[in-house]
């Protein structure tokens, strides 16, 4: 039987001497899908809402990347950014109706940081934009002029995790067990965050400041997670990352044995009308 195929969204960026625009995504990406999700990675171009309806029919799961870019401000209604941050508005164009649709439809849906933003805002959420520069909160941000993999691994702080969420049923046994209770520690690296969090949405883990860390669909029929750190980063090492992936594994399996068992059955449905923020 053919391995599951999961799309993994790309951002546009620029390449080479002319800047010359590619579709892209990280390697490490690539990696977890072929490793512990043990699924065939596609490659997903950030080529507008058309995806939803020609791609999520022939996709077992949906993998949402981080990004250097933040989600642009007029699809939550938010203030412009500041000068220098960067927007991808074609990624935008692309990722939030194929949200919309992987969600309506049920298909395995595993956002991670700037998808987990997506996430809140496709289904009617808001964002804060720096949470550095706000009263009280931790800058969750990795400088850009720091060393890429020591920075990108390390554990920045602790998020405390619902017991009774989704995610929790996720990780590995005694997760709860040691010193720290129902709390791991995660590597951070992202300026934007939850604002008003979206009313499809259930928060399931926070970091010390408050900042919503994990969330799960409420209504969805079908497995639906956020997380705001990265752990496609290291879950060769770290227990809990990789029974993140594990798990959308499994989802993503059942899927596609649905999807062979009784073609048609598991087909995507075109972009719902859902909660939109002021264009």
């Amino acid at each position: 039987m053919p391995r599951p195929l999961v799309g993994i969204s790309c951002c546009v960026k620029g390449f080479g001497p002319f800047n010359t625009p590619n579709h892209a995504a990280s390697d490490s990406y690539v990696r977890v899908v072929l490793g512990p999700v043990g699924a065939v990675p596609v490659l997903l171009p950030a080529a507008g809402a058309c995806l939803a309806a020609e791609l999520l029919p022939r996709l077992d799961g949906l993998l949402l990347t981080g990004s250097r870019s933040n989600v642009c401000p007029r699809h939550y209604g938010g203030p412009p950014h500041a000068a220098g941050t960067p927007e991808d508005h074609a990624r935008d164009a692309t990722t939030l109706p194929l949200i919309r649709a992987a969600i309506a439809a049920g298909l395995p849906v595993l956002a991670i940081c700037r998808g987990m933003q997506e996430l809140n805002v496709a289904l009617g959420g808001t964002l804060d934009q720096r949470i550095q520069d706000l009263p009280g909160r931790l800058d969750h941000a990795t400088p850009a002029d720091q060393p890429h993999a020591p920075v990108r691994t390390a554990k920045a702080h602790l998020v405390r995790v619902d017991r009774a969420g989704l995610l929790a049923s996720l990780l590995p046994p005694g997760w709860d067990a040691g010193p720290r209770g129902a709390a791991i520690a995660v590597n951070s690296l992202h300026n934007q965050g939850v604002a008003r969090l979206a009313a499809r949405l259930i928060a399931e883990a926070w970091a010390p400041d408050g900042t919503i860390e994990a969330v799960r669909v409420a209504d969805a029929p079908g497995f639906a997670l956020g997380v705001q750190w990265h752990p496609e980063y290291d879950w060769e090492q770290d227990s809990n990352s990789r029974a993140i992936f594990e798990a959308f594994g499994r989802a993503v399996a059942a899927w596609a044995a649905r999807r062979t068992a009784a073609p048609g059955a598991g087909r995507a449905a075109e972009a719902q009308p859902l909660p939109q923020a002021a264009e």
